[in-house]
């Protein structure tokens, strides 16, 4: 059956409603619904984890929750990322859970010198996206000489080099286990059982307790039999790779991707409840052309995967211009849709303000922000801006649907201590909060001006309006004093 919405006090109720607070919350009810929207861990209840006398009470909360996309874990010391973990088919429904990490190949086969370079960029890789770090994630070390001995050569640069979680990508054992050994201790993805190799293969996920993929391209009866097979065996942290085929034989993939979600969401279908892994990578072996040729379908086919369910993603291309749009497409897709991208109210301070500086007004949604913030540090204005609470909205919507107030302003206006950094007492609003200025100036007791309607036009205001404002003001505290 489809996995459906829990209510808080379906969950309240198996809790050990201590209100401990050691999950960080202020109590069991406030837990309870953190979980049902999956902003909290299960884990983070440690009385569940830890006290055998909640045992059953944590499994029966366990399957009220757990998503039909099995969560996997490859983890590298301090780092780890999560694959898979998905609840839904369509965003829309509720919200796609945990972003696709994008890993980025080496082999065995290339210079150290290119070796390090690539694995340094995974680490360095960051791009600042609306206040969000954009990263990459994973190296995927391969073995194209099928030599364990050189594989270990190769590995051990990356992990001099990098500090991401690895993929051990090889269908040898011979050379995983080469590789394994090297990460004892360690959760890499182990990449991948096919046909031949199975047995071998889930022997060594065994052994060092690692997720291991299933290669099965074009196949998905075969792999849906190894998957049972590797089940019974204990092999519980599986993903799926039913072949990615670039071009032509695109259909097919994003048939088969489509298929595994829909039959794990959908249907209940446990043998298609794990993560599957895009490998565009393959556009490197199968287009022809140039380099920028195969890089661009690589990026096509990426950008495809990322819309329609892949977990995980292989990547050879490092270039800006293919890798920027998908970290930018991929938050995109995985921003919850029923919250608004907001970032944390209160003041900020652009360039070097003084006692006679402006302070403008904004809301904290958080494209409204960096278009205001943006324009008024390349004008090179200084001043104070001070973000009010408008619950992520815009600030027509949200003066509007009453998000943002005169009492936020003042809220935010009283955390800001501004009262203390300048000399005047003027507030410039958003012309599209018009509306608030009389109960604004009744609430803060500061003068109230009403700004430009785009923030385009905050640089011609400062010029031409500011300083008569400024002076304006400066008179009436002197006719009233």
């Amino acid at each position: 059956m489809p996995w459906k919405a829990v209510s808080p006090i379906e969950i309240y109720k198996l809790l050990p409603r201590t209100n401990c607070q050691k999950c960080g919350e202020e109590n069991c009810m406030a837990f309870a619904a953190k979980l049902v929207n999956m902003e909290i861990r299960l884990e983070k209840c440690t009385p569940l984890i830890e006290d055998l006398t909640y045992k059953d009470s944590y499994g029966k909360i366990w399957a009220l929750v757990k998503p039909p996309v099995r969560l996997v874990t490859a983890k590298r010391g301090s780092k780890s990322v999560n694959i898979g973990g998905e609840y839904v088919t369509y965003r829309h429904e509720m919200t796609y859970v945990n972003p696709p990490p994008i890993a980025i190949d080496v082999d065995d086969e290339m210079s150290e010198e290119e070796i390090v370079n690539r694995v340094k960029l995974v680490d360095g890789f960051t791009f600042n996206y609306v206040g969000m770090d954009l990263r990459l994630d994973m190296v995927a070390v391969r073995s194209v000489s099928d030599d364990p001995e050189r594989y270990r050569g190769a590995l051990k640069l990356v992990l001099e080099n990098s500090r991401a979680p690895v993929i051990l990508c090889s269908f040898n054992p011979k050379v995983i286990d080469a590789g394994l050994r090297m990460l004892e201790g360690e959760k890499p993805v182990i990449y991948a059982a096919t046909v031949r190799n199975w047995e071998e293969m889930s022997d060594l996920a065994l052994k060092y307790g690692c997720p291991l993929a299933i290669y099965s391209p074009g196949d998905v009866d075969a792999m849906a039999s190894m998957t049972k097979t590797l089940l019974e065996r204990g092999v519980g942290d599986l993903l799926l790779d039913p072949g990615t085929f670039v071009g032509e034989g695109f259909v097919e993939t994003m048939g088969s991707f489509v298929a595994l979600r829909w039959k794990a969401c959908e249907g209940g279908d446990e043998l298609s409840g794990f993560p599957v892994i895009g490998v565009p990578l393959t556009a490197w072996l199968t287009v022809p052309g140039d380099p920028d040729e195969k890089a661009r379908w690589e990026a096509v086919t990426a950008a495809s995967l990322i819309i329609r369910h892949a977990s995980l993603l292989v990547m050879h291309s490092i270039e800006g211009w293919s890798l920027l749009p998908l970290v930018m497409l991929r938050q995109n897709i995985y921003t919850d849709p029923r919250k608004p991208i907001a970032v944390k109210p209160g003041l900020r301070i652009i360039g070097n303000p003084d006692a006679w500086s402006p302070i403008f007004v904004t809301g904290n949604f958080v494209l409204t922000y960096y278009l205001v913030s943006g324009d008024i540090e390349s004008a090179k204005i200084d001043s104070y801006l001070l973000v009010a609470d408008s619950e992520g909205m815009a600030i027509d919507a949200a003066v509007a649907g009453k998000k943002l107030t005169s009492d936020k302003i003042a809220e935010a206006l009283k955390g800001s201590e501004l009262e203390k950094k300048v000399e005047h007492r003027i507030l410039v609003i958003p012309g599209k909060s018009a509306r608030l200025s009389g109960e604004t100036e009744d609430v803060t007791k500061w003068k109230v001006v009403v700004g430009p309607s785009e923030c385009s036009e905050i640089p011609s205001f400062v010029k031409d309006k500011w300083p008569a404002i400024l002076e304006e003001w400066k008179k009436e505290q002197a006719g009233s004093g």
